[in-house]
């Protein structure tokens, strides 16, 4: 089973993503911070997927991908944004740092799930 770690501020966004994708038949780990996830990741956690948020107090998920590629053992691991933010400028930065790929919220659970599949061949 692949185990995809969900980062998001928003209690509802975690509740809500950790069901579509617990039913698609992935395993969670869920953080509510940029921070959160960080530590999870240096305390060993095995990922298979990374989604994020973007917009979070504290570190902003762009900066967490920036610190999680410095890490050997994630240096190609998919990394998946789900955002409200949709500029073009901020998803060439996301894409700079790292990102696999980039989903507008509200995201559909087909179309979260068919971009998962896409990521995770």
């Amino acid at each position: 089973m692949k185990t995809i770690l969900l980062v998001d501020d928003s209690a509802t966004i975690l509740i809500s993503i950790s069901n579509i994708l617990g039913k698609a038949g992935y395993g969670v780990e869920k953080a509510a911070n940029a921070q959160e996830a960080l530590t999870k990741f240096q305390g060993g956690l095995k990922i298979d997927l990374l989604i994020t948020d973007l917009n979070m107090p504290g570190m902003n998920g762009i900066d967490l991908i920036k610190e999680i590629r410095k890490l050997a053992s994630y240096k190609f691991m998919p990394i998946l944004f789900l955002t409200t933010e949709s500029q073009q400028a901020r998803r060439a930065e996301a894409k700079a740092a790292g990102a696999s790929g980039w989903l507008v919220k509200p995201a559909s659970a087909d179309e979260l799930i068919n971009t998962i599949k896409l990521v995770l061949r």
